[in-house]
C-alpha cells in the first residue's frame, strides 16, 4: 500500500505543473473574456461598430476587433515614423485638458513608460538593493529596487524610497520609505531579483548581500 501511494505521489507531482499551467491559463483567459468578450461593455463597443456590416451580432463582434486591431497597428507604423512626437504631443495637449481625467491619464502615461524599452528601458532604470530592516545585522533582509537615487529628509535623517515585488507576480507590491543606512547596493541586475520572485525563493542570490557597500547615494548603476 505504501509503494502504490509513492508511485501515486510521483505522477501527480509531474502532472501537478502542466494542471496548475492550464489552471492559470483558463482563469488568464476568462479573466480576459470578462472585460473584452461580446457581454461586456467593451465587447459591446466593438460589437456596434460591426453591426453595419453583419446583423449577426458574433460576426458583428468579430468584424468589430479586427477593425479595431487594423486601426492600431496602423496607428503603430505612425508611431515609428517621424509623426511619433506629434502624435504624442497632440493627444497629451487633448487628455490634459480634461479635468480629473488628465490625472489618470498622467499616472497611467507614467506606469508605461516603465515597461516601455523605449523610454529608458523602463525598470532597468532602477537598481536592486538590500534593505535590512533595522539595519544591518541580526535584522531581515529584502531584496528591492530603488527607483531614483534621490533621498527625502524626513526630520534630521534622509530616507529612500524602495519597491518591494510581490511573489511570484513581481509586477505588484508595495513602496516604502526606509532610512538611508538601511539599504546596501546589491550585486544583481533587475531580470535575477525579478526571477527570485518568481520562482518564490527557490533560485536564490547567485552573490551574498554586501553589509559594508558603497553609500546608497552611489547606486547609478541598474
Amino acid at each position: 500500500m505504501t509503494r502504490f501511494v509513492a508511485t501515486l505521489l510521483s505522477g501527480l507531482l509531474v502532472l501537478l505543473p502542466v494542471a496548475i499551467t492550464i489552471a492559470l491559463v483558463a482563469w488568464l483567459g476568462t479573466f480576459i473574456y470578462q472585460f473584452v468578450g461580446p457581454g461586456s461593455v467593451f465587447g459591446r463597443m466593438l460589437t456596434a461598430i460591426g453591426l453595419g456590416f453583419s446583423t449577426s451580432p458574433l460576426a458583428a463582434y468579430a468584424i468589430g476587433l479586427v477593425i479595431l486591431i487594423t486601426s492600431i497597428y496602423f496607428l503603430g507604423l505612425m508611431v515609428e515614423t517621424r509623426m511619433e512626437r506629434y502624435l504624442s504631443g497632440l493627444i497629451d495637449w487633448g487628455m490634459r485638458r480634461i479635468p480629473l481625467v488628465s490625472n489618470v491619464y498622467d499616472l497611467t502615461k507614467r506606469f508605461v513608460a516603465l515597461v516601455d524599452r523605449k523610454q529608458g528601458d523602463g525598470l532597468k532604470s532602477m537598481s536592486p538593493v538590500w534593505c535590512f530592516f533595522g539595519g544591518p545585522g541580526n535584522s531581515a533582509g529584502v531584496l528591492a529596487l530603488l527607483p531614483a537615487p534621490d533621498a527625502v529628509t524626513i526630520g534630521d535623517e534622509k530616507y529612500y524610497a524602495i519597491l518591494i515585488p510581490s511573489a511570484p507576480v513581481p509586477v505588484g507590491g508595495g513602496l516604502i520609505y526606509v532610512p538611508a543606512s538601511w539599504i546596501k547596493p546589491a550585486d544583481m541586475g533587475v531580470e535575477e531579483l525579478m526571477t527570485i520572485y518568481v520562482s518564490m525563493g527557490v533560485s536564490g542570490p547567485k552573490k551574498s548581500p554586501a553589509v559594508a557597500a558603497a553609500p546608497v547615494g552611489q547606486l547609478t548603476q541598474s
